[in-house]
């Protein structure tokens, strides 16, 4: 009793849920817990992805929608963004399945008896990931907001998480154990484990790069691609309407924070250089003293004893824009 009343509780603070992500989270807590540790794997996952770009994937504390106005303009970012949760909430839900933690779910019950692959038969044993119950429950939940409206953001929003859903069965895998005299593989043991998250982060990352700029078509059901020289988009690629903005200086109205302050690579040509991070407005050099472990030796038995080294580095942080150039854009 009191675990319903205060999944119930739980459930009704949790800002910008729609009714029916309520109930779900009111009937299922358990399943909302792991929703929760996903977020953060795929948060990280996302930071991870964009490090080196002027769109670093930063969050805003006590923002319920964690990345702010960003989010408001229908460009390749919220693409990315809306596909990468969507799979972190498939891979964290089939994670707990297979763990145990869940009382609605565990291994997939369809892997059972004989199978056949490539290098012969095998018997179905283990734990295989039951990842169909992970995208189910995943598809009710994400989805459930953008079925509320009918509009073209919502068809977008809709398309890129399922890309992101999808992008998790992508990489499942099988893995065997052989049994027989030495380990010879006369018999198999096999099931299906998903492959680490960051696969699915380098999969969605290339999506992100090669997404596909879309109009809504005349009668509102679907896309038609903005631009008539470039290919129709697959259910696997993700689509966006709106041009990104170049994320240089701090425009609250577009979610961009600005690259002043951040770290860049002066030897770099990619996005993480200095011309390209800073957007020809010059960086700041700093000379910093770093104190790491060196010289390590094994001392028998059974200690590491290093000594300290100071090393001097330059590190490079970009300048901000000066100040009217700053003021028109805020």
């Amino acid at each position: 009793y009191i675990g319903a009343l205060g999944a119930r509780v739980i459930c009704d603070n949790i800002p910008g849920l729609v009714n029916k992500q309520r109930q779900l989270c009111q009937r299922y807590p358990d399943i909302m817990q792991s929703v929760g540790e996903g977020a953060k794997e795929w948060i990280r996952e996302c930071q991870h992805q964009f490090r080196h770009h002027r769109w670093n994937c930063s969050t805003l504390d006590r923002d319920h929608t964690v990345f702010g106005r960003v989010m408001l303009r229908s460009s390749r970012e919220a693409a990315f963004v809306y596909a990468i949760s969507s799979a972190g909430v498939v891979y964290a839900i089939t994670r707990a399945c297979s763990q145990g933690d869940l009382k609605a779910c565990g291994c997939d019950p369809l892997k059972r008896g004989r199978a056949k692959d490539e290098r012969g038969e095998f018997d179905w044993g283990g734990c295989s990931d039951n990842i169909n119950y992970g995208i189910r429950f995943a598809k009710a939940f994400v989805d459930a907001k953008e079925k509320k409206v009918k509009d073209a953001r919502a068809l977008m929003n809709l398309h890129n998480n399922r890309c992101g859903r999808m992008a998790v069965k992508r990489f499942l895998k099988l893995e065997c154990k052989c049994h027989g005299v030495s380990g010879s593989c006369t018999l198999r043991t096999c099931w299906l484990a998903m492959s680490d998250f960051r696969k699915t982060g380098d999969y969605l990352r290339k999506k992100y790069n090669g997404a596909i700029q879309v109009i809504m078509n005349q009668d509102g059901t679907g896309f038609t691609v903005a631009n008539k020289n470039f290919r129709k988009p697959t259910k696997t690629d993700l689509v966006y309407f709106e041009n990104s903005p170049d994320y240089c200086v701090m425009d609250k109205s577009a979610g961009s924070l600005g690259t002043a302050g951040r770290v860049c690579n002066k030897m770099s040509r990619g996005t993480d250089g200095c011309e390209v991070m800073c957007c020809g407005r010059g960086y700041d050099t700093t000379r910093v003293t770093r104190v790491t472990k060196c010289e390590c030796k094994f001392h028998w038995c059974c200690a590491v004893r290093c000594k300290e080294c100071e090393d001097t580095v330059d590190v490079h942080t970009c300048k901000a824009p000066k100040r009217a150039e700053w003021l028109d854009q805020t």
